[in-house]
């Protein structure tokens, strides 16, 4: 016979058992400690700053990315270095490019020996300084980002582009990461951007199986933009019980350029209502990427883990606004007839990847437009969602940031040049920065050995590497475009930011260049023709001529105001391109002769409109030019006012680059 149990009875043996589970269990579910939060850090390749809606562009469709940026937060101020390889280092090692050593974009190539001196003590005669030599691996003992997560417990994993070391020791598998999916040598995909991925862009075999890594083929035709995104998807499932870190590299947008042409078909016919961007393989390939990212958040969405991840999205550098344009070298030795340069010139014509406006050049520079990246944090609860910020942040900052909101210690044994700002994204209070640093003492800059600059507050001063230095001084809230050099009207301001870089080169050990003790002028005499035209041939009609940070600066007083020069010796139908920015701006034109021609045609005569709005623009100037064009007069508007050029260039029809004018650089 059963007894019925008193309601107080009942509770005693309730709260018995309680105890009894409490004893075999401490830490019982209502004290458990909470799942660390998933990390993604998904990074476009040569993305630029306008390069998605959630930034301003009016030309490109990136629905995934604007969904993204109304659930984060937007840094307008973010920077990474001009080129690939020195931000990947500093975003997994928190070091500035200068202490790691990787400085350019060199990962594909054979790692450098023990020993190797990456600053030589001579060069030619010929050239003024000496120039140091970038790392092409990173380090082994670097204790990377990656080491510190797995190392507290984190599944792993790289996918997509690495860059940071041609051979197996320097692979990502060395360098915390447990799972790896990734091919070499990869400046740009293996290959190309469709299966199979063991051949050229042209059909051809490479001929080595191993050049594609850890990368399999896919189905024939398969776009590695997607199956980037299908492993990445693979992964997320496969580890959604436990913490993770997805470092997803994506291989888009970066040449070769494969594009989906039934994408790129959409984007031919569409225009940019402000008349900046429009090359439609751009576009095409910015849409895969929006979906390869899409694909991403869905996949957290379905699993459950959207809530407990932090998703950070950013780009490598600067948008790609030289590649195929005449300007690139590889395009100038492209044939005419080749697959790449046919489908290029059938969607893009002569049109660079991308056109950064309104800051001044792209990847490979130190100007704004080479360096600042979309930036966008996620993770529900701790980021309040559609947030803008202009905290300077940057690559280094990463690292450190991570371990900081998932409650992790900086390790002791890396040395970081980065700071968190946590504070930042959970809105605590501001980051107190004196001063953030960007260093390439390389390539395109100004045609010489590259700089550094500093960025206090508002202020950014760029020194150019040279004997002696030169410098540039901008105020970034009055002028991001950088058109107004200040450095000759604050010394004072100049020589406390330039200590500042004094500091920065010792302190990370940077082996920036310096004069060459064999350097002798004489062997030099394009040098000393600058220096005594630096016009470079042109001569000034308007009388008022002035360059100013490498600006050709001029004073219309009306329409019939014009520079000119001659002995172009140009056979054939001739294309002027220059970039120039006007208050008044107005119809301008450009009047030719040819070598056989004693005076100027009234017939001879292009023309074309520059706004008035003083934004930067880039016109393109065709002359049907029979025989030898000898001499032309450049008009560069109707209406009185500045006028302010940055460079001119003379091209052939094929937009290949036959003489180029960059002044006082």
């Amino acid at each position: 016979m059963k007894t019925a149990m008193k309601p107080t009875s009942r509770n005693l043996l309730l709260a018995c058992l309680a105890m009894a589970c409490a004893c075999f269990h401490p830490a019982s579910a209502a004290n458990a400690p909470a799942k660390r939060p998933n990390v993604i850090v998904f990074l476009v390749d040569d993305m630029g700053w306008m390069d998605c809606g959630a930034y301003g562009s009016k030309y490109y469709e990136t629905p995934n990315m604007d969904r993204f940026a109304a659930r984060a937060m937007r840094f307008t101020d973010a920077y990474a270095q001009p080129l690939c390889s020195p931000t990947r280092a500093s975003l997994l090692t928190g070091k500035y490019s200068a202490r790691h050593g990787i400085t350019s974009a060199t990962g594909h190539q054979p790692p450098q020996p023990a020993g190797h001196k990456f600053l030589p003590d001579t060069a030619p005669p010929n050239q003024p300084m000496l120039v140091p030599q970038s790392k092409n691996f990173m380090e082994p003992s670097e204790y990377t980002l990656a080491e510190a997560l797995r190392d507290a417990g984190y599944r792993t994993a790289h996918i997509g582009k690495w860059h940071l070391g041609l051979t197996q020791p320097h692979w990502p598998e060395q360098q915390g990461f447990d799972v790896a999916f990734h091919c070499h040598p990869d400046p740009g995909p293996p290959g190309g951007y469709f299966s199979p991925y063991d051949v050229k862009p042209d059909g051809e075999p490479h001929g080595n199986k191993s050049r594609v890594g850890t990368i399999t083929d896919g189905p024939p035709g398969e776009y590695i933009v997607d199956r980037l995104a299908a492993e990445a998807v693979k992964f997320i499932e496969a580890n959604r019980n436990r913490p993770f870190f997805l470092n997803l590299w994506n291989y888009g947008v970066h040449g070769p350029w494969g594009h989906k042409p039934e994408y790129t078909k959409l984007f031919a016919s569409k225009k940019d209502p402000r008349g900046v961007q429009g090359n439609p393989i751009m576009a095409s390939m910015l849409r895969s990427v929006d979906e390869c990212f899409g694909r991403i958040l869905d996949a957290l969405e379905k699993n459950g883990l959207a809530e407990n991840t932090i998703i950070v999205f950013n780009s490598d550098n600067g948008g790609n606004t030289h590649s195929n344009t005449g300007e690139d070298g590889k395009a100038k030795k492209r044939k005419a007839d080749d697959p790449f340069v046919t489908d290029w010139r059938k969607w893009a014509g002569n049109q660079p990847p991308t056109v950064n406006t309104p800051l001044r050049d792209g990847k490979g520079t130190l100007y704004e437009g080479g360096t600042r990246v979309p930036l966008m944090w996620a993770w529900p609860g701790r980021i309040k969602v559609g947030t803008t910020s202009d905290a300077v942040v940057g690559h280094i900052d990463l690292y450190p940031t991570l371990l900081d909101l998932i409650g992790l210690p900086r390790p002791a044994q890396q040395k970081m040049d980065g700071v968190s700002y946590a504070c930042v994204l959970k809105q605590t209070g501001p980051l107190e920065r004196k001063a953030f640093f960007n260093y390439f003492p390389h390539g395109r800059s100004v045609g010489r050995c590259g700089g550094v600059w500093v960025r206090s507050g508002d202020w950014k001063l760029i020194r150019w590497f040279g004997a002696p230095p030169s410098h540039e001084l901008y105020n970034l809230r009055d002028d991001i475009s950088e058109a107004k050099d200040l450095a000759a009207a604050q010394p004072a301001r100049v020589k406390d930011l330039d200590a500042l870089i004094d500091g920065f080169l010792a302190d990370t050990g940077a082996t920036y260049p310096r004069p060459n003790p064999a350097y002798k002028p004489s062997e030099r005499p394009a040098v000393a023709r600058r220096a005594q035209d630096p016009l470079g041939g042109w001569v000034d009609k308007t009388n008022s001529a002035k360059i100013e940070g490498g600006i050709l600066k001029l004073q219309l007083a009306g329409g019939n105001a014009f520079i000119a020069t001659t002995a172009l010796k140009h056979a054939g139908e001739a294309v002027f391109q220059f970039r120039a920015r006007s208050a008044a701006g107005g119809p301008g034109k450009m009047w030719w002769r040819a070598a056989d021609q004693e005076q100027f045609d009234p017939k001879n005569v292009v023309g074309f409109d520059l706004p008035g709005d003083n934004e930067w623009h880039e016109v393109r100037i065709a002359l049907p030019v029979k025989g030898t064009l000898q001499h032309v007069r450049l008009y560069p508007a109707s209406k009185a006012g500045a006028v302010e050029i940055d460079w001119i260039r003379l091209c052939d029809q094929a937009n290949k680059t036959k003489k180029e004018w960059q002044f006082g650089r």
